[in-house]
């Protein structure tokens, strides 16, 4: 009898050894496969982000080339069309004139001379080969000071000498990035004081903007880069991914604050 009760019990315990390992078995092969699924959904994740990375580095490098296409027609057809106009009007002999017209002439050379200037600077703004003449930082403070010397905005700056000279796609994009946060404090915060710094810290590149404008959180942020019309804020949102950067808007009791944390390696 005990012979038999120890049959059944070794029977009892193989069965249960049985139906242990098949469900380890099935076990194993759940995890093998949501593994499988998993590591197909990262490597389609990883493949969607390269492609979408070329693609924005695509349409980033178009937009510097059309700049530089815009910027070269506005220095050599415009800016000739009225370099030669202003050589006609300089021409004209006012001595005759009655002090209606002249004071009429000097506001038309006025404004002519004014026409010249901005095509200048704007051919400049859209051109990078600044970079190459003068470096990023520098660049960033010729920028700054024509800004300064052209309207009421007062912008003090604080940047690190450790910036690399040579241009890069890395450098265009962040100063086109600067370009675009500065021009939008400008028109939109209609800020009148504007302090950039820059640093490095544990291999990356900070930069913080503030200002004492009316100015962005990351939520606002966040909502108005899926505007249509934020073309402005879909160009930043772009050289960021491309540079891997992070973007934060913080308000502060008396002003504003923008940073830009750039990985450097």
């Amino acid at each position: 009898m005990s012979q038999e009760n120890n049959k059944i019990t070794l029977i009892l315990m193989a069965g249960i050894a049985v139906m242990l390992m098949l469900f380890i078995s099935i076990l194993l092969i759940f995890i093998f496969m949501q593994r499988k699924k998993l590591q197909y959904r990262l490597n389609l994740q990883a493949l969607q982000n390269a492609q979408k990375n070329k693609l924005i580095e695509a349409a980033v490098r178009s937009e510097e080339i059309e700049r530089h296409r815009i910027a070269e027609e506005l220095h050599d057809e415009v800016g000739a069309i009225l370099g030669s106009s202003s050589l006609h009007f300089y021409g004209i002999n006012i001595d005759d004139c009655d002090d209606i017209s002249k004071e009429m002439y000097q506001k038309g050379k006025s404004l002519l001379d004014e026409g010249i200037q901005k095509i200048r600077g704007i051919s400049h703004n859209l051109h990078s080969s600044i970079l190459q003449e003068l470096g990023l930082k520098e660049a960033i403070a010729h920028f700054c000071g024509k800004i300064s010397h052209d309207s009421i905005v007062k912008i003090d700056l604080n940047l690190t000498d450790k910036h690399c000279t040579k241009v890069s796609q890395k450098n265009i994009s962040i100063y086109r990035i600067i370009q675009e946060l500065i021009h939008n404090i400008i028109k939109h915060a209609k800020a009148n004081h504007i302090h950039i710094e820059s640093y490095y810290v544990n291999h990356y590149l900070i930069f913080t903007i503030s200002h004492n404008g009316n100015g962005l959180t990351q939520v606002q942020f966040e909502e108005l880069r899926f505007i249509k019309d934020g073309l402005g804020l879909k160009n930043i949102e772009n050289r960021m991914i491309l540079l891997k950067a992070e973007l934060q808007f913080s308000q502060h009791a008396d002003h504003y604050l923008i940073e830009i944390k750039i990985p450097v390696d």
